[in-house]
């Protein structure tokens, strides 16, 4: 969690400011007993309104607290009673089981002892007889004692025999002994004899010495309260946060992460409007979960998500954000954004944690299944259970620039699963959201209906309001230049100002892109700010302005003092890297895109350096390279738009597809990341030796090479580079592939070239690929587990005529001296799909055949991806074996029938549960769909009789009763002891 600290401001008045807990600065904290009237303390309402009465005896205490932590060098200090928001129940849980770790990393902690006028009265406290200063004494390194006048008696140390006689406590555990080496109950004992105003909080502040969460329950009684501390106790698992850190996470999706850490948020002043009607959604009781904000390119969706991310965060009520990139890897696509909200949402309530804990222990497969799945055992069902508390809690996540996440189809099911968040009651959860207007956004809130979502349409915002922004946003980015630069204080001028606002034709982009590129000019800043002006009009769209500075940059990239032959080869060069950088599909460096491109990295620094106005270039050269916005992509591979400096979008990615094949070619090896043992596993490979043998652009290459190639359009044939890479490298490809983790993107990636290779072109190509995709389909859970085994395992028991094998066979290590007579060719067997832990009673194909959906005796319905063999859903509910499933006609619903005697619907995308049928009197064997995707009635065997839906309609003679039966449709088999069978068939029955 976050932790507000308090400063000394010029002025002389208290203020606050706010810390990730993992960049606090070094602070002193204050240990005191409240006053008996709350009233006379500094509360946190005065310090953020700034008004407060000196005249308050807690106001002695502050003063106090600032004045030696000033005097020990520390700049901040922390005082419970106006640090914590006492009024918003989720903060003050939070703050409660966060305590102990505050006090702990303390530089000092200063015991305010207000009955103490002298060291004879110390025994006589009532400090050392309460509650909750049991943990402030416990946690610091170092404790001083002072009295109401603010003279030092000593610390912990000086004091320790006098605080062990007074308190019981163990002289090792005032020494700083680890807790965890005390019992329970010697714990116990030392604050039974304490007291505090409410009876449960005896256990309560016990919650940080233990590292433990529960939820609070103020009213159970302190008996119950220390019983559930006991339970709690007992249970607790040393290994959480390893097991948490499992949870993939995307590292540049929080809105204060360093990729974004140069990224403005919205001036003083600015959007104030929006900004109060955000506020007011977040706060009031609208039964709207969601706020979609969207807005053209370029009309500053971002910048509002992120100040509204940054205020949320400073109020302690950001759950979690996510902002996406295209093209920026992890953030560019759905792979991790539950996850990534999973494991920020764990780090701002220690019960949440544990919540999420437990469905990661519960399902230990669960950051590989579907993102329903993980939607709801990771954030909804956690949610859910905080849900049950007697005090409502507060979370908003910051979801930015949907459209930039690559699949609509995660898109769609994104939303769709957002909005069960509206099924929480007592947890207030707010989703905050922003796009531009794509047609699968928009059309999935069409289908919404209007009591699940508020809409806002930023670019339909007054005239009026966005120019008086984009002016201040301009006068504030001048001004900075104005004094870096030393210009005159009249410049630019309000009426150049009011100029570059009409420009703008209401974008910020436009006015962000102007200020970087008249401030990197440098001495040259006023003709760059001349440049500007003198490019078109008024008039015309905001598209047609934002093309022209953008020109204007490209423009002034180039010097004149370069001949016509040069300049031609720059911008060559400024193209290839350019579009490069725009169509990427994982973020890269300057350094490791110079190694895919083949440009040197002098030749790559020079061009980037020119064009910082429209790039993100980081000064460290391993940080990733970036557009400043997605306008400006569009703007580059739209030749009509861009003209002379228009990128082929085909031609690079050809560009990259070569890169990637050559870099591979170069660098893939047998055990590249030197194991040199076969049955190493790829879960024990550290990643930092991942990182050594796998560079960030071989990583990429492997990853992103066949979807470059495809959408280069260009075609692979027989003996050519593609060909001849595979022949050379298949396995070394693959087995990169396993130790990253990414073996099901590569099989993708084959049935992609599969599909792209024309046979009739490329026979042998064609002959490869196939049999490369039957090897890695057979083969990929060992090459998942233990990628080494693809020279032993996966080539000894491949067929003998299987071209990977006579390719590859050289590979096979001496020590397998005899090897296994094989079938010739592949069977009919693709692949097999493994999850279920008893056995598949039923399977069925979605009418696409792109899934395949299975029943089984584990009480599980399993969803698959047909072409990869992915695990795509696990359905939960029955509480039987599962006898029958099927596809709906549309391919969007799935039917299960069971042994618990239920028909099950479940939404296919999703995997919600939609409708569970009951009222059957024996278990369900068989269940269909009608032509026209309605459930047909259910045939089954129930006491001699066949019973549809619920009617008993054919009753079965003694020679006709069978041991086993077999139900498809409308037609029943019944095969009897004597090993006769017999079929019956039925229409409908009226």
């Amino acid at each position: 969690m976050a932790m507000r600290l308090l400063a000394v401001s010029d002025d002389g008045s208290f203020v606050q400011e706010r810390f990730a807990k993992d960049s606090l600065p070094p602070y002193a904290i204050l240990s005191h007993r409240w006053s008996i009237h709350e009233d006379d303390e500094v509360t946190f309402k005065e310090i953020t309104e700034g008004i407060y009465n000196k005249k308050k005896p807690g106001y002695k205490k502050l003063q106090f607290c600032s004045e030696r932590a000033k005097a020990d060098g520390l700049y901040y200090f922390w005082v419970d009673t106006c640090c914590i928001n006492q009024s918003d129940q989720n903060e003050l849980s939070i703050a409660i089981y966060s305590m102990f770790q505050w006090y702990r990393k303390a530089i000092k902690c200063y015991a305010y002892l207000a009955d103490v006028v002298k060291e004879s009265a110390l025994s006589e406290s009532e400090w050392f007889s309460r509650g909750w200063t049991l943990q402030e004494l416990l946690a610091p390194e170092k404790v001083e004692f002072y009295t109401r006048d603010g003279v030092l008696l000593g610390n912990k140390s000086s004091l320790e025999q006098q605080i062990a006689q007074i308190t019981e406590i163990p002289i090792e555990a005032l020494r700083g002994r680890l807790l965890s080496r005390f019992t329970p109950e010697e714990i116990f004992s030392c604050v039974k004899r304490r007291h505090t105003k409410k009876a449960e909080d005896k256990a309560y502040c016990l919650l940080g010495v233990f590292n433990v969460s529960m939820l609070l329950d103020y009213g159970e009684g302190e008996k119950m309260a220390f019983s559930r501390l006991y339970r709690e106790i007992e249970t607790r698992i040393p290994d959480m946060d390893g097991l948490l850190q499992n949870l993939p996470y995307a590292a540049d999706a929080p809105f204060n992460a360093v990729k974004w850490q140069h990224e403005p948020t919205c001036l003083p002043d600015t959007r104030v409007d929006l900004k109060q009607t955000i506020r007011d959604w977040i706060e009031r009781s609208d039964e709207r979960t969601i706020f979609w904000l969207d807005g053209q390119a370029g009309t500053g969706k971002s910048t509002i998500a992120r100040t509204i991310a940054y205020n949320c965060f400073q109020q302690g009520r950001l759950g979690a954000s996510f902002f996406f990139s295209k093209g920026g890897g992890d953030i560019g696509n759905a792979s991790k954004f539950f996850t990534t909200i999973a494991s920020q949402l764990s780090e701002e309530s220690q019960y949440l944690k544990r919540c999420i804990y437990d469905s990661m222990k519960e399902n230990k497969s669960i950051v590989t299944q579907s993102y329903a799945n993980q939607w709801r055992q990771l954030i909804l069902g956690p949610l859910s259970k905080l849900d049950r508390g007697c005090r409502p809690f507060s979370f908003v996540f910051v979801i930015d620039a949907m459209d930039e996440c690559e699949s609509d189809t995660d898109i769609r099911l994104i939303l769709q699963l957002l909005v069960e968040a509206q099924s929480l009651k007592n947890v207030h959860l707010r989703v905050f959201l922003t796009s531009r207007p794509d047609t699968p956004i928009k059309r999935s809130f069409d289908q919404m209906s209007e009591d699940r979502h508020r809409h806002i349409i930023l670019h339909n915002i007054s005239t009026l309001v966005i120019n008086h922004d984009i002016y201040l946003f301009l006068e504030h980015n001048l001004r900075i230049i104005r004094q870096e630069l030393s210009l005159g204080a009249d410049w630019p001028g309000e009426k150049v100002l009011g100029q570059l606002v009409d420009k703008s034709s209401g974008l910020f982009i436009w006015a962000a892109t102007a200020c970087r590129f008249i401030g990197e000019g440098e001495e040259f800043a006023k003709d760059r700010l001349d440049k500007i002006l003198k490019g078109t009009g008024v008039e015309g769209a905001p598209e047609k302005h934002l093309d022209q500075i953008y020109l204007t940059v490209l423009q002034s990239s180039i010097p004149n003092s370069f001949s016509p032959p040069e300049k031609v080869q720059l911008y060559t060069r400024q193209r290839r890297i350019l579009g490069s950088i725009a169509i990427l599909l994982s973020p890269l460096s300057a350094t490791s895109l110079a190694k895919v491109i083949s440009i040197s990295k002098t030749q790559i620094t020079q061009t980037l350096e020119r064009l910082e106005a429209i790039l993100d270039v980081p000064k460290d050269v391993t940080g990733f390279l970036r557009l400043h916005h997605p306008s400006f992509r569009d703007f580059l591979l739209n030749k009509v738009r861009c003209r002379d400096f228009w990128v082929d979008e085909k031609e690079a990615h050809q560009i990259l597809a070569t890169g990637c094949i050559g870099l591979m070619s170069q660098i893939l090896k047998m055990d590249i990341c030197e194991m040199h043992a076969p049955g190493s596993q790829a879960s024990q490979v550290e990643s930092s030796r991942l990182q050594k043998y796998l560079l960030p652009e071989v990583q990429y290459a492997c990853l992103y090479w066949v979807q470059h190639l495809q959408r280069s359009g260009s075609q692979a044939y027989d003996g050519e580079e593609v060909h001849r890479f595979l022949q050379a490298h298949l396995l070394h490809w693959l087995e990169a592939l396993g130790w990253m983790g990414r073996t099901s993107e590569g099989i993708q990636a084959i049935l992609s070239l599969e599909a792209h290779v024309i046979a009739g072109t490329s026979p042998y190509l064609c002959a490869f690929v196939y049999d490369a995709k039957r090897f890695a389909l057979y083969n990929r859970s060992i090459i998942e587990r233990a990628p080494l085994q693809l020279y032993c395992s996966a080539l000894v028991f491949a067929p003998e005529k299987s071209i990977v094998r006579t390719t590859f066979e050289k590979c096979i290590p001496p020590w397998i001296q005899i090897k296994p007579r094989v079938q010739a060719h592949w069977s009919a067997m693709l692949q097999t799909l493994e999850g279920h832990t008893d056995w598949v009673r039923s399977v069925a194909f979605s009418p696409d055949g792109k899934q395949v959906v299975s029943g089984s005796d584990d009480g599980t319905v399993r969803l698959w991806d047909a072409a990869t063999g992915a695990a795509l859903q696990t359905l939960e509910g029955h509480t039987d074996r599962v006898r029958s499933v099927a596809f709906s006609p549309d391919g969007k619903q799935v039917v299960s029938g069971s042994g618990d005697r239920t028909v099950r619907l479940w939404d296919a995308a999703t995997g919600a549960a939609l409708q569970t049928l009951e009222g059957h009197t024996s278990r369900v064997c068989s269940v269909a769909f009608s032509p026209d995707g309605k459930l047909l009635p259910n045939l089954l065997i129930s006491n001699y009789w066949v019973v549809e839906g619920n009617r008993n309609i054919l009753w079965l003679p003694p020679d006709y009763r069978a041991i086993t039966i077999d139900i498809l449709k409308r037609n029943i088999a019944f095969g009897q002891i004597s090993g006769r069978v017999f079929c019956l068939g039925l229409g409908s029955v009226r």
